[in-house]
């Protein structure tokens, strides 16, 4: 007997509904950031300019995810140039307070602007006369009022499908502290060399390591001038272990090299009575000390070099080998 046909539905599949939910939260924390641009107004350059001239730290402040979030503001703030720190609240009033000095501002979160661990903190900077930036969406708030500056940002539909958990809030006000570090990053100029200075380690340290960090110099530089016999030469560049000498004038300035290469090309009986000049490559390849690792490996890779001399006002001051770059990590 042929079984009735089952003519229901069938019901989304699992991941379709995660996929579906995942979309919710993110659209409306795209509209919840784009709502946020459109808010920003004068107060914000308002803002910056308590935070920039300052000549202690921001000391940045907030409760539960809040809080969270004002921990992540403070490291990139303080990674930024601008020099920054967290205070939870609620340790504030048992004697953290006295971490705050006159000299620092205080930049508070709190989406409600009603956190009650906020007060005694928010008194303090009052009793102190130090500036007090607030982050919230409550205009009315008592945060909002108290603050030196107050940034409001709009109260966004949450993602959370009751509209409890802190969700675009958050992503909203992480982006408000973003905008800042980097509108302060502008405002001083802060250079890459200011960057690796304060990332040494890891893959961003590496990528901003300067020739002059990795670079040989001094007695290890392997020089001689245009009348060095070959043979003294040979000694030079074997001494040194680089596989070739810089050429130098009378005055200092490098005016080219002689290589490994160089050798068998002119491999001879009578090389070695030969004279540098005889054979030097006028001119080569040169790189500054200033410049970054990751654009010496570029230069060698293109010139099909190992290594390359590192000269300030036309005089060798450094030499560089591939291996060099490649052992710090640079490649």
């Amino acid at each position: 007997m042929t079984p009735p046909k089952n003519n229901t539905q069938p019901s989304s599949s699992p991941a379709a509904t995660d996929l579906s939910s995942a979309r919710r939260v993110l659209e409306l924390e795209i509209a919840g950031l784009k709502e946020l641009s459109d808010s920003l107004d004068d107060r914000f350059g308002a803002a910056l300019d308590l935070l920039e001239n300052i000549s202690g730290r921001i000391v940045v402040t907030g409760m539960g995810k809040s809080g969270h979030i004002a921990c992540k503001i403070a490291a990139t703030l303080a990674s930024t140039g601008a020099p920054a720190m967290f205070v939870h609240p609620g340790e504030a009033s048992h004697g953290d307070l006295g971490m705050i000095t006159t000299n620092d501002a205080v930049l508070a979160l709190s989406n409600s602007g009603e956190t009650s661990e906020l007060a005694d903190l928010v008194a303090f900077t009052k009793r102190f006369e130090i500036p007090l930036v607030a982050m919230t969406a409550g205009a009315d708030s008592a945060l909002a009022k108290g603050a030196t500056v107050a940034l409001i940002y709009p109260a966004s539909q949450e993602g959370c499908p009751m509209g409890l958990a802190p969700t675009t809030s958050t992503t909203v006000s992480l982006a408000l502290g973003d905008a800042i570090a980097v509108a302060l990053i502008e405002r001083k100029g802060f250079s890459p060399a200011d960057f690796h200075a304060l990332h040494p380690g890891g893959k961003l340290g590496q990528r901003l390591l300067k020739v002059s960090d990795i670079m040989h110099a001094g007695d290890a530089l392997p020089l001689v001038t245009p009348t060095t016999s070959m043979a003294d030469a040979v000694l030079e560049m074997t001494a040194k272990s680089f596989g070739c000498v810089g050429v130098i004038d009378g005055d200092g300035q490098l005016l080219g090299v002689v290589t490994d290469g160089d050798l068998r090309r002119h491999m001879s009986a009578d090389l070695l009575s030969l004279k540098v000049d005889d054979i030097l490559t006028q001119g080569g390849k040169t790189i500054r000390a200033e410049a970054l690792a990751s654009e010496a490996v570029h230069l060698m890779n293109v010139s099909k070099i190992t290594n390359i001399f590192v000269v300030e006002n036309k005089k060798p001051v450094g030499i560089l080998h591939i291996h060099d770059c490649l052992r710090a990590g640079v490649a």
